[in-house]
């Protein structure tokens, strides 16, 4: 391995996963949600690899600009919107659709005085409280809409779910109601499923899906992974072990000792840390995968480094290669023992480590 540490992201994997997620939406339309660094998959690489994408979302303003850079022509969605006249500005330039989710935006799109023809999605608030126009908002915000001039080159409604990820939750039932009783008169297209809703048993009904972490092989759900799904995992956390070391009986590992061999040792320490994105919580006896086999973290993780119980796998030297999530060892397994989501472990991956497409 010429680097200590890697993330490996599988393009094969991810144009699968598309695939299985078009098969999903039963004919909907599929804006890859790509925003946080494509959830630290490489916002440019995963965008170029996902070609056959009918659209990509991204939350902020410079996401579009670096995919246009990019020679990405697919519609842009600025999911947050814009909030100023200079951005309002860029968004024309480049072609971007836009999300309105408040007044401010709409009185904006009022005071712009250019030529362009925004495509713009109305956000409706069923029950998230976050972004968006309440139900009894709504009517006067679409009033507004179709009031611009230049008229909407078109215009589209979408909503958002707040606990799609507890399958069959009766909130999710009563937003979709929400929804359907504020728009089920309009003849416009919409987007209400995000991963979990699409992979969910409550039947949404939309023209368009926006995908995210199931775009990448992960599971939205609290048990279980992507594979349940039928997705495969994009990216494959490697790196690699730089010394190994005998521990007596007695002896402790790392900072504040927290480990403590119970018999005579042997520890692999390897090259990732908290400064690579590892969580600094992750618990002794969480697994890595060593040449396939797994092992237990011994003691805590720091900056650089974490020490493995080695002891019984045999056969480890240093430039072993080590996987720290990815095929054979889910993110969401990692994401479990952190006591957080996968989500985080995704994004959540620095700066430093060279991402590399296969």
């Amino acid at each position: 391995m010429s680097r200590l540490i890697r993330a490996v992201i599988d393009a094969h994997a991810l144009r699968h996963n598309l695939r299985t997620i078009r098969e999903r939406a039963r004919g909907a339309r599929v804006m890859a949600v790509v925003k946080a660094n494509a959830y630290g998959h490489g916002l440019v690489p995963t965008s170029l690899a996902l070609a056959e994408a009918d659209a990509f979302a991204v939350a902020r303003l410079e996401e579009g600009l670096a995919l246009r850079g990019a020679g990405i022509t697919q519609p842009i969605v600025l999911l947050e919107g814009v909030f100023a006249r200079e951005h309002l500005l860029e968004a024309a330039r480049h072609g971007f659709d836009l999300v309105v989710h408040d007044p401010l935006q709409i009185e904006l799109l009022e005071e712009f005085g250019g030529a362009h023809r925004f495509l713009l999605w109305i956000k409706i608030d069923t029950g998230m409280n976050r972004l968006g126009f309440r139900p009894e908002e709504f009517p006067a915000a679409l009033e507004r809409v179709r009031r611009l001039q230049p008229a909407p080159l078109e215009i589209r409604l979408l909503t958002h779910l707040a606990r799609a990820d507890e399958r069959d939750d009766v909130m999710t039932r009563e937003q979709l109601q929400r929804f359907q009783s504020a728009v089920g008169h309009l003849d416009f297209a919409t987007s209400i499923a995000n991963s979990a809703g699409l992979f969910g048993s409550v039947p949404l009904g939309c023209a368009w899906v926006r995908p995210g972490l199931a775009l990448y092989g992960g599971s939205p759900y609290p048990k279980g992974c992507g594979l349940d799904l039928g997705l495969q995992p994009v990216m494959s956390l490697e790196t690699c072990v730089i010394a190994t070391r005998k521990v007596v009986r007695g002896e402790t590992v790392g900072y504040g000792g927290s480990w403590r061999a119970q018999r005579d040792s042997v520890i692999a320490i390897i090259a990732a840390g908290y400064g690579d994105g590892l969580a600094r919580n992750l618990p002794g006896g969480t697994p890595v995968l060593i040449d396939g086999s797994r092992a237990p973290i011994a003691g805590r993780v720091s900056m650089d480094m974490i020490a493995v119980d080695v002891t019984d796998l045999g056969g480890v030297y240093v430039g072993t290669r080590v996987m720290l999530w990815g095929n054979g060892l889910p993110v969401e397994e990692i994401a479990r023992h952190a006591g957080t989501i996968p989500y985080e472990l995704l994004c959540g991956v620095s700066q430093r480590v060279p991402l590399e497409l296969s």
